[in-house]
């Protein structure tokens, strides 16, 4: 019996019949007005999407249901001996929008563990692409293989009731998050350990069961993975994998071809590479530098050289916040609790903290860039190198493992409130040169 199922549709339905009675009274009313560039420009700032599950700030940062990361890592339930809240606690709260007991954390944990095997055509699947092939592109195949297991599209193709479509879409979430692990664990070990895989252990929980898969058993990396999993897990809904993961699902796409979706534009250069474009950096002013740990001075001069062949400061700078993002912070905080207090100097972080003292302020110097702080992506990829997880290009799929307990959590959302297809309008150019009254 699912407990979370049967608490979440006592909390969800009553909450639907809200939003309903919400729309009819309200309905009518305009949230503000929106400008032709930015129409052009993304959409950026324009209201169009509702998303319950977590919501950025420019001056606080992420807040998940109302709770900051620093109370997050605060008061979501943790391993045993561990300072890092567990993954299965942030999904809670999204879907439920109230903090789990240790038993709800436990329960999930022990339901997903139940949940999570994989049929053997993925692997089949997954055995059949050339090794060469981007991890994140195995990825999205992967997911796609395991739509032969949506609950939801074989209850649609024999008829349900449309208030039924979310008990549907909550059994393919669930077994989508409790199968990805092993899946991309696959495809780490196919593609770059020699096709050796690691057979899961039901004791661990969702993230160390990870970490084990892919072959690194120390409990630092444990650690790393469930804060790494945690942070990284949702970013409101207009970001680019959680805004096509649901504008797909309004399609009634089954969690499986919603969530590919998002896979796919997360692998995009401007969404989920960034923290693999800051090791490369990094690197390359090392190699160029000639030196593993170079100092202040040499490191605001190469910032300098950067920004002057027009190049940006990756890690640095977003497209909202206007602060230091509380997931780097994190980060950094993990850094100096299990690396540094050891008394071991890992370069490359290192280095992330000389750039964080150095590049502030030359960057806002500039008087073009309105955040010049780092963003998640600045320290994420130097902590997965310290502990030897040095394939830059999987990097994105450890951030699509975590996004997915966010857009499914969501997802949930969009199909108990009964949200309808999304279909914005468009207009030509003369059209919008007409209502400004352009006519030349």
């Amino acid at each position: 019996m699912d407990t979370l199922k049967d608490k979440f549709s006592e909390k969800a339905l009553p909450a639907a019949t809200d939003v309903k009675a919400f729309i009819k009274e309200h309905g009518e009313k305009k949230l503000g007005e929106y400008t032709i560039a930015q129409t052009y420009q993304g959409m950026k700032g324009i209201v169009g999407l509702v998303t319950e599950t977590s919501k950025l700030d420019p001056d606080e940062g992420i807040r998940f249901r109302g709770y900051s990361i620093p109370e997050l890592r605060e008061k979501l339930p943790k391993a045993p001996k561990g300072f890092e809240p567990l993954p299965e606690g942030i999904f809670y709260l999204m879907l439920m929008g109230e903090l789990p007991s240790k038993e709800d954390v436990m329960n999930l944990s022990n339901t997903w563990g139940r949940r999570a095997i994989v049929p053997k055509h993925v692997f089949d699947t997954l055995d059949h692409l050339p090794v060469n092939t981007h991890p994140m592109t195995m990825f999205s195949i992967g997911v796609m293989a395991l739509q032969t297991e949506s609950e939801f599209a074989k209850a649609y193709q024999k008829g349900i009731n449309k208030k039924s479509y979310w008990e549907y879409v909550y059994e393919d979430a669930m077994n989508l998050i409790a199968r990805l692990p092993r899946v991309a664990a696959y495809i780490y070990r196919k593609k770059y350990k020699n096709d050796v895989h690691i057979e899961p252990d039901p004791k661990l929980d969702w993230a160390a069961n990870f970490a084990h898969m892919l072959g690194y058993e120390s409990i630092d990396v444990r650690r790393l993975m469930r804060l790494y999993l945690t942070i990284h897990a949702d970013h409101e809904g207009g970001n680019v994998s959680a805004h096509a993961t649901h504008l797909v699902g309004s399609a009634l796409s089954d969690p499986y071809l919603s969530f590919a979706a998002g896979l796919n534009g997360l692998a995009g250069p401007l969404h989920g590479l960034a923290n693999q474009e800051v090791i490369h950096w990094i690197m390359e002013m090392q190699e160029e530098l000639k030196t593993k740990l170079p100092t202040k001075t040499q490191i605001a001069d190469y910032i300098k050289k950067t920004l002057e062949e027009g190049k940006v400061v990756p890690g640095y700078g977003h497209a909202v916040l206007r602060k230091t993002d509380p997931r780097f912070t994190a980060q950094q905080d993990f850094y100096n609790r299990y690396i540094k207090k050891d008394g071991q100097i890992a370069e490359l972080c290192e280095i992330v903290q000389l750039v964080y003292e150095v590049a502030p302020p030359i960057l806002e110097s500039t008087g073009k860039i309105k955040n010049p702080w780092p963003n998640v992506d600045a320290h994420s990829g130097a902590l997965l190198m310290h502990y030897g997880i040095t394939e830059f290009e999987y990097y994105t799929v450890l951030f699509g493992v975590s996004r997915a307990l966010g857009v499914m959590a969501s997802l949930i959302w969009d199909r108990v409130l009964g949200l309808p297809l999304e279909r914005p309008g468009s207009i030509t150019i003369s059209g919008l040169k007409k209502k400004v009254g352009v006519t030349a």
